[in-house]
């Protein structure tokens, strides 16, 4: 190592030099002693580590003690910060799951508000006085709108599933069509969930095309469940055929076999009479005459995460008693947002409106264009040559799984921003606070408005003149 090198080295201050320094410094007086002492540590770490491989940066102003301290009040303030935060989901994502998925609305959030910070009856009976069950706070309103004679919930989907065919079919056979073993998000494959769960896979048909007598044909004594999966996150086009659920409630009640149906994003509502993609609502799966259905409670129904069980009452009723329930139960915050966001179903006009996933699916497209064009003119408005605005069209989706198939036409605001391309763009505006996430199509920075909400557009501006104000030759 050079001389020039080793004494830097030697002039880097010690940890108790540097603490009492900003024991001295209001700037730091909120933060707690190990926090403090962390960030000390691994600042004159990167310091000494920089200066071991020649960093030129390494100068004896960098190793001052204000240049130290600067360096540590930033890293406390990083480690402070809060992991999990908001962010302004401009993809045109509407279900996003890397970006929470489903937004609540605002019912939901008031109520999940209210329970958290006071004792509740979550697992009281006010009318008796004593003990109740948790699943019975939203049971009733499950089985209004679906039709159902029993309901319970879990914490998601899969876990709904997996408690469905532990408790009706351990150690049986369960016949599903090979076109119906999906995986879904974070590598979760049905045929896996059925393995946990004790259920002996039986594969029937082909992937393309399987008929009611690939079913029959497959039913021995040892059959324990017939099974119906919706293919939520892919489309299967060309020379296909599957068997309906009509057709698979005939051959169970033929056989004495229970069916079941795992609907993924699940929906009350026919998206159809909103021009969009059909797809089977919870009440025609229970109307068909299925025995158990399951569905996300978030997705497309835009409430917390969750999974409902839907189905007639001896099933549930032994699905209560599974000893995984406990396990798999949900917290009162979500069965407040739960409840909530299913109050809202009784009216179908007021869910739509009310609930952010469906309005944002059914917005129509002049509304889209004004946010567009409002986000636009505010750019514009800022009179600064080095940026500049243009309005593209481009398709959203819904994400999550969901109608797989279907674009959304929508339209986005595109940024140019000089001396900086779409990849830097991109890494800034995720970089704002909230983070903004944007998509870059043909090299362009866009932001879909089908999912930025009206009240976000200043942010959005705030966090452009924000970038504006940084270095425009810094690479990302």
């Amino acid at each position: 190592m050079n001389p020039a090198r080793q004494a830097l080295l030697r002039k880097l201050p010690g940890v108790d030099h540097l603490l009492n320094l900003a024991a001295a410094d209001t700037a730091f007086a909120d933060i707690p002693k190990t926090v403090l002492t962390s960030a000390v540590r691994r600042v004159l770490s990167r310091y000494r580590n920089a200066i071991l491989a020649d960093d030129p940066a390494m100068t004896d102003a960098e190793i001052a003690d204000a240049a130290l301290l600067a360096e540590i009040a930033q890293t406390t303030r990083a480690t402070m910060a809060l992991n999990l935060t908001r962010t302004i989901n401009a993809t045109g994502v509407v279900v996003h799951t890397n970006l929470g998925r489903s937004l609540l609305a605002q019912p939901a959030v008031d109520h999940i508000l209210s329970i958290a910070g006071r004792y509740s009856n979550l697992e009281y009976n006010i009318a008796a006085g004593k003990r109740g069950s948790r699943y019975s706070l939203v049971e009733d309103l499950i089985c209004e709108i679906s039709g159902a004679e029993a309901a319970m919930v879990v914490n998601n989907n899969a876990a709904a599933v997996l408690l469905s065919l532990d408790t009706i079919a351990r150690n049986r056979e369960v016949i599903v069509s090979r076109g119906e073993l999906v995986e879904i998000g974070g590598s979760f494959r049905i045929p896996d969930v059925m393995a946990k769960s004790g259920a002996i896979l039986k594969e029937v048909g082909t992937t393309n095309r399987t008929h009611p007598a690939d079913y029959q044909r497959a039913i021995t004594p040892e059959t324990g469940l017939l099974l119906k999966v919706h293919a939520s996150n892919f489309g299967m086009v060309g020379f296909t055929a599957s068997v309906s659920l009509a057709d698979l409630v005939a051959l169970g009640e033929k056989y004495g076999l229970p069916v079941m149906e795992d609907l993924g994003s699940g929906t009350f509502v026919d998206f159809s009479r909103y021009g969009l993609t059909k797809e089977p609502t919870v009440q025609e799966s229970v109307a068909a005459g299925v025995d158990i259905v399951t569905f996300s409670g978030d997705k497309l129904l835009g409430g917390p995460q969750a999974g409902i069980i839907v189905g007639t009452k001896p099933i549930i009723d032994k699905i209560k008693q599974n000893p995984l329930t406990r396990a798999l139960r949900i917290d009162k915050m979500t069965l407040a947002g739960l409840e909530s966001t299913l109050r809202l179903y009784r009216d179908e006009k007021t869910a739509v409106a009310a609930i952010p996933t469906l309005r944002m699916l059914t917005c129509p497209m002049p509304d889209i264009a004004a946010r567009a064009e409002a986000l636009k003119s505010m750019i514009d408005a800022m009179a600064d040559s080095r940026v500049s605005a243009a309005l593209r069209d481009l398709p959203s989706r819904a994400g999550g799984g969901a109608l797989p198939l279907l674009e959304l036409p929508s339209r986005g605001v595109g940024i140019t921003i000089s001396n900086m391309n779409a990849a830097m763009i991109e890494n800034r505006m995720r970089r704002q606070s909230p983070p903004i996430i944007g998509r870059i199509i043909d090299d362009l920075y866009l932001m879909d408005m089908r999912t930025v909400q009206t009240d976000e557009l200043p942010e959005i501006l705030f966090a452009i003149q924000t970038l504006l104000k940084g270095d425009q030759h810094a690479q990302p």
